[in-house]
């Protein structure tokens, strides 16, 4: 494995370091990036010494930028920011919004934020609410929300709940439900006379009295 790179940067690069700062890359960003642009070179005591004014100016401003993007963070928190787009009767854009588009509009409203601090994983694509980080470096991030509306007013395609109703029978086919009173009863509908007579005819009364004899003679 190829052995990293030790190089003194020339001027500031983020996520890298400041000017004059000797930092350790891989061989291929310093051969394709920092030496052709003359962002880098080799390290010397002589040009270590010879950019520490310039290290100090970039200390400074530095420490100025974090302030500002640290009040910046503090507005941020918990705003919405509303998009109005063009899309179908669906709720599809027609043209999505992008980490650019949202740091179009809060530059609008008055937040510095640079699109690369937008961290937006896919473009929004359909007229949704979706929450959105804003984040400078490491450790300096905030949440908004977006919210991206229609541009007229657009009628989704949702099942309403009478749809979903079962029909209610008409008048005609309730008649046909309900029986009728000349409708003709079943072998249980005599039954009321046969409803105290056993199996062989007789009468209940009969077994009754034989059952209380029975009874009273126990007792006694």
């Amino acid at each position: 494995m190829a052995r990293n790179y030790e190089l003194l940067l020339l001027e500031t690069i983020e996520n890298l370091g400041l000017v004059g700062d000797v930092v350790k890359v891989r061989p291929g960003f310093a051969r394709n990036f920092l030496l052709p642009n003359a962002m880098a070179e080799a390290p010397t005591p002589e040009k270590i010494e010879s950019l520490k004014a310039a290290r100090a100016i970039a200390e400074a401003q530095l420490s100025k930028q974090r302030a500002e993007r640290e009040a910046v963070i503090a507005r941020l928190a918990g705003i919405t920011l509303t998009l109005v787009r063009a899309c179908n009767d669906q709720g599809v854009l027609y043209g999505a919004v992008t980490q650019r588009d949202i740091s179009d509009q809060l530059i609008a409203e008055g937040y510095g934020i640079d699109m690369r601090a937008v961290r937006l994983n896919n473009p929004i694509r359909r007229v949704n609410t979706e929450q959105v980080t804003i984040q400078f470096g490491r450790d300096l991030l905030a949440e908004i929300t977006v919210v991206v509306k229609p541009d007229r007013i657009i009628e989704m395609e949702t099942p309403s709940p009478q749809s979903q109703r079962p029909a209610e029978p008409s008048g005609d086919d309730a008649q046909l439900d309900e029986p009728s009173d000349d409708a003709p009863k079943g072998k249980s509908g005599k039954g009321k006379s046969d409803k105290g007579k056993s199996d062989d005819g007789k009468s209940d009364s009969g077994t009754k009295s034989a059952r209380k004899s029975r009874e009273k003679s126990s007792k006694e």
